[in-house]
């Protein structure tokens, strides 16, 4: 594991918030870790030690600070970019791959061997795959004992934990903390699942709010000077949030509501990934900046908007190819409000039974965009990975145009380049910009949306 120790210091000494979450500063005459903007007085340089997760300063002995809660540091650790493979293991196990199977299950779906995925994780993490899902959970845990009067035992459930037994043993093991000493720490808030995500400024909310804006499906989706919201389903369980932006304090205020807490903590992962909470965007800026700066107007803080998962993002490229953003807006509001389940005054997107089993005939388009409509969907229903846009390809009428918007807006993908799309394709001209994108490697995606905003 990689550590600059004078970077760190000077960091941790100047509170400054582009490292916050990016290591861990761990007292250690108090055996208390702290995230580096923590408003306690400045320990000694001497009696401090430095860790790249909270997780490897948990196993260490440490306890998380009950006043600057490591839990609730942004993403995007020093280590993220170094393996690939590492961060989509991470993904997966925020998503509950290791709650219903084997570590072996794991590493299989990664296609590499359970024995390689522990030196992966002990080599850039310090710890083992099980040990960084368990504290997770108890970071989550913490989170909402802090930020929601929830019953402690809605919040082991949340959490992902089967019992409250099992639930306080990992808390205090963990945390070295019992459940009711950090409930007694915080005030919590009137709204039971209202949570504060934050991030690592930047954050270009003027950029992503008018992308999410002009896309927004009415009655699906909600939008305004400051928040952004709409309807979801995840694995049976149905709600909707809003996210509201507080910038002075690099932070979305988020209200959740949800019929089945169980899937709480996987619904507030996809949020981070829908607002792009979790990347180093001062760094992806540097490294852009390097190759393209003779853009007219260059964006700091630009973020991935996302859409709830790659299933609508592709549906929404299929009715969105070679039409104006408008058009397939409202092509999308049309397949909504005939096929998605009306929840109150709000609608679900449609699930793919409903598009496979409908001939459609409310919607102005081509025969044969309806047919991908139907196969896609089909596609989706029928496969047992139907994320794996490899397979795509195969679906008539579904090229590397459609593939590639679903994979930046459903899957946030960061490193694709839209070469062939109209808007880019007019940016270039309006910029006279001759670069080579490869250049932007890996952060391509970022770089589509640079020249989106050019427009």
């Amino acid at each position: 594991m990689q550590f600059n120790f004078e970077i760190y210091k000077k960091a941790r000494l100047a509170r400054d918030p582009r490292f916050d979450g990016k290591f861990f500063v761990a007292v250690k005459t108090t055996k208390i870790y702290c995230r580096p903007i923590c408003p306690a007085m400045t320990p000694r340089e001497e009696n401090v030690t430095y860790f790249l997760s909270a997780a490897e300063a948990a196993y260490a002995g440490y306890r998380p600070c009950l006043r600057c809660r490591p839990d609730s540091a942004p993403g995007s650790p020093a280590w993220k970019g170094v393996n690939t493979t590492l961060e989509r293991a991470i993904k997966l196990i925020d998503q509950g791959t290791l709650h219903d199977h084997s570590l072996e299950d794991l590493a299989m779906k990664l296609g590499i061997g359970s024995r390689y995925l522990r030196q992966l994780f002990k080599k850039h993490l310090g710890i083992s795959p099980k040990a960084y899902d368990l504290y997770q959970k108890c970071l989550f845990a913490k989170k909402l004992l802090h930020q929601t009067k929830l019953p402690i035992t809605q919040i082991a459930f949340a959490s992902g934990f089967n019992s409250i037994r099992r639930f306080n043993d990992c808390f205090q093991s963990q945390l070295n903390l019992t459940p009711s000493q950090v409930r007694k720490s915080g005030k919590g808030v009137l709204n039971d699942l209202e949570l504060q995500l934050f991030y690592r400024p930047p954050y270009n909310w003027n950029f992503v709010q008018k992308f999410f804006a002009a896309r927004a499906i009415p009655n699906l989706e909600w939008c305004d000077g400051h928040r952004y919201g709409r309807t979801f389903e995840y694995t049976g369980c149905k709600g909707r949030f809003t996210a509201r932006h507080i910038p002075h304090k690099n932070m979305f205020a988020i209200s959740v509501e949800l019929d089945d807490i169980k899937k709480l903590r996987n619904i507030v992962n996809n949020i981070r990934r829908i607002m792009d909470l979790d990347v180093d965007i001062q760094s992806i800026d540097q490294s852009l900046c390097q190759h393209f700066n003779m853009l007219n107007i260059f964006q700091e803080g630009i973020r991935l908007p996302g859409t709830w998962d790659a299933f609508e993002a592709g549906i929404r490229a299929i009715l969105g190819q070679q039409i104006s953003v408008g058009a397939a807006k409202n092509l999308c509001t049309q397949l909504v409000q005939e096929l998605g389940e009306k929840e109150d005054k709000t609608f679900l997107f449609p699930t793919p039974q409903s598009i496979m089993e409908s001939k459609l005939d409310f919607m102005k388009i081509p025969a044969a965009r309806k047919k991908t409509l139907q196969d896609f969907s089909h596609h989706y229903f029928t496969h047992s990975n139907p994320d794996d846009t490899k397979q795509w390809i195969q679906l008539k009428g579904i090229g590397p145009w459609t593939i590639d918007y679903a994979k930046i807006r459903g899957l946030s993908d960061p490193d694709i380049y839209l070469g062939t799309d109209l808007g880019i394709k007019k940016a270039i001209q309006k910029t006279n910009y001759q670069g080579n994108p490869d250049l932007a490697s890996p952060w391509r995606s970022y770089m589509t949306l640079q020249l989106w905003g050019q427009l």
